[in-house]
C-alpha cells in the first residue's frame, strides 16, 4: 500500500497528525502507549534470558555475546529471534496493540517479520554506525517498519536511536565496501551526501514507542551511563510486500499475518534495491558483528 492509501483508513492508536509525521520524515516516537503490565512482563523475560545467558560462552542462535561478557557480567549485544526465545515476547509482538499500531503505517493488513532485543551496555559500548534497514532484507516494497520499544528510561547518556529526517525519501545507500563484502553501514564517503547535522536523538522514558521506516538513516552513538540500554525491535510490513531474500535472522513468525487478511496481489515499487548476502550461506550473528568486520563464529 502507498502512504496515501494508508492514509484514507481510520487510526487505531495514532493520531492523523503523527501518522502524517511518521510518512512525512520516516520515523516517529510516541510516548505513554505501552501499559506497564506489558512493560513489566517483557523486562521479566529479558532478566531470565540474561540469567541464562551467564552460562553462554559464544555468540550462537540466542544470543549475540559481546567482546566482554562473562558469567559474572552476562552482557550480549542482542537477544537474536527474540519472539522464539520467550512466550512473553511473541505475546507482544503479536498483540492486538501492536498489530493496531502498525497498522497505523503499514494498512490494516499486516505480516510480522523479524525480531530482536538490543542492548547498550555501561562503558561507552556498541556505536552503531549510520545505516538502513531495508538492505539487509529486500522486500518488494518498502512499507516494513521496524517499532523499537525502550525497556527503560533512555536519555543521550544511554545512546539512544537517531534518525536523519527525510532520510526514507532520499538514496538507497549501499552497504557494502569495495570488494563487495557485507559490511551493514553507510561508507563515510558516501556520508557526505547525508544531513547528519539534522540528527534526531529520540530519548524517552520507558515504554516509549520509537518507529522508524525500512529507508530511513539511523545510528546511536556509544553509551556512556552506568545502566544498561535494552531495547526490543520489531518489524512488521504491509501484507502486500513480499521478501525477496531468507532474512538475516528470520523467526517461527516470520510472514505471519497478524493482523487483517494475506495479500492476493504484490505491490512492487520501482525504486531498486541491490541485492545482500545470501545469509543462508554467509551467516548473520548481528549488526554489531558486521558492523565490527567479525568473523561469523557460533556455537
Amino acid at each position: 500500500m502507498t502512504p496515501e492509501d494508508i492514509l484514507k483508513h481510520p487510526a487505531n492508536v495514532l493520531s492523523q497528525a503523527q501518522r502524517e509525521f511518521y510518512f512525512e520524515r520516516g520515523y516517529l516516537k510516541v510516548e505513554g502507549v505501552v501499559p506497564q503490565d506489558m512493560l513489566d512482563a517483557l523486562r521479566a523475560a529479558t532478566d531470565e534470558l540474561l540469567e541464562e545467558s551467564r552460562g553462554v560462552a559464544k555468540s550462537n542462535a540466542r544470543f549475540d555475546l559481546g567482546p566482554d561478557h562473562g558469567a559474572r557480567t552476562p552482557r550480549p549485544r542482542r537477544i537474536r529471534a527474540a519472539v522464539d526465545q520467550h512466550p512473553a515476547y511473541w505475546a507482544f509482538a503479536s498483540s492486538p496493540l501492536m498489530a493496531d499500531i502498525a497498522a497505523d503505517v503499514v494498512g490494516p493488513d499486516v505480516k510480522f517479520h523479524s525480531s530482536k532485543l538490543n542492548f547498550k551496555w555501561p562503558g561507552g559500548s556498541e556505536e552503531v554506525k549510520w545505516h538502513q534497514d531495508i538492505p539487509a532484507w529486500p522486500h518488494t516494497n518498502y512499507s516494513p517498519v521496524t517499532i523499537g520499544i525502550y525497556l527503560e528510561d533512555v536519555s543521550a547518556a544511554e545512546g539512544p536511536l537517531a534518525m536523519i529526517p527525510g532520510s526514507h525519501d532520499g538514496e538507497l545507500f549501499d552497504h557494502h565496501d569495495a570488494s563487495g563484502k557485507w559490511t551493514g553501514y553507510i561508507a563515510d564517503e558516501d556520508l557526505k551526501r547525508v544531513p547528519l547535522d539534522t540528527a534526531d536523538e529520540l530519548d524517552g522514558p520507558a515504554g516509549s514507542v520509537v518507529m522508524l521506516n525500512c529507508r530511513t538513516i539511523h545510528g546511536s552513538r556509544p553509551a556512556v551511563a552506568d545502566k544498561a540500554r535494552p531495547m526490543m525491535l520489531n518489524v512488521y510490513s504491509s501484507a502486500d510486500a513480499f521478501m525477496l531474500f531468507t532474512p538475516p535472522t528470520p523467526t517461527s513468525h516470520t510472514g505471519e499475518i497478524i493482523r487483517g487478511k494475506p495479500a492476493r496481489w504484490s505491490h512492487n515499487d520501482p525504486r531498486p534495491c541491490r541485492i545482500p548476502p545470501d545469509w543462508t550461506k554467509t551467516g548473520y550473528v548481528s549488526i554489531y558483528a558486521a558492523q565490527k568486520h567479525e568473523q561469523v563464529a557460533q556455537a
